[in-house]
């Protein structure tokens, strides 16, 4: 999967060392869990030989699963059925109705289209009796040491580059990546035949959608996504924030990063 999730090219990495990419087998499913231990295990062996580490990505949970001090209750095979069937009748929105009156936080933040995300907010708040949210605050408990930066663009600007960015999927081949895909057991994967534009050009495949669908609605759940990236981050304080066409923008970061190391080490 390396069209549709635009991971960067080898050639394109200039030999910097990039960690937890390739993974997970196509059929295995994501999970928050999994990636906090190896995150985690992954910046301490980076520390340990000397180097910085940098978690570069989106996806809000995730990054504050490794950051802070963020737990993970266990499951009830009962209660995640329950909702699981419930999901399979009702759907997503009808759960994520659900979801916004037991815990409008958690709601808000995962959105109403992760019924898989749903479901484990509603079994999670069954089983502990407190709100999923209630994880939320572990922001103010780091793991370790951290900064943040948010880069921030015009938002025109950032949906024409959305926009482009589909396009472009399609254009280096989604569609035959898909298609060879497939017999490896792409629909079956949980997590991956879910993500974003693989469903849709999946759909194409099949004759469900044709080009110019499959490409206005992966750019439409696109700008949605990164809509719901921007209300996670503004609520985190501890972000600096950016201005993504800024010229030196590296330079600004790396003087931040250099200042906090000297500060670390007493100079």
């Amino acid at each position: 999967m390396d069209i549709g999730t635009a991971k960067l090219p080898v050639a394109e990495r200039r030999g910097v060392p990039h960690h937890l990419i390739d993974v997970l087998e196509l059929t295995e499913e994501a999970s928050v869990a999994r990636y906090q231990a190896e995150a985690r295990a992954t910046i301490e062996a980076i520390i340990d030989r000397g180097a910085v580490p940098l978690l570069v990505g989106g996806s809000g949970l995730y990054l504050a699963a490794v950051l802070t001090d963020f737990r993970f209750p266990g499951t009830d095979p009962a209660r995640r059925a329950h909702w699981e069937a419930e999901l399979a009748t009702r759907g997503p929105a009808a759960l994520h109705a659900e979801l916004e009156r037991r815990d409008p936080v958690a709601a808000a933040a995962i959105g109403p289209y992760n019924g898989r995300r749903i479901v484990r907010a509603l079994e999670v708040g069954e089983l502990t009796g407190e709100p999923f949210s209630a994880g939320l605050a572990a922001r103010e408990r780091p793991w370790r040491p951290y900064r943040q930066f948010g880069l921030e663009l015009e938002r025109a600007a950032l949906v024409a580059r959305l926009d482009e960015r589909v396009r472009g999927m399609w254009r280096a081949g989604l569609l035959d990546e898909v298609r060879g895909l497939l017999p490896l057991g792409l629909e079956r994967g949980v997590t991956a035949s879910r993500a974003i534009g693989y469903a849709q050009a999946i759909a194409q495949l099949r004759d469900e959608l044709d080009e110019a669908e499959a490409i206005a609605q992966t750019q439409a759940l696109t700008r949605r996504y990164a809509r719901r990236q921007v209300s996670w981050f503004r609520r985190d304080a501890s972000i600096e924030v950016l201005d993504a066409a800024a010229d030196g923008l590296a330079a600004q970061v790396e003087h931040r990063v250099a200042d906090d190391l000297a500060a670390s080490m007493g100079g």
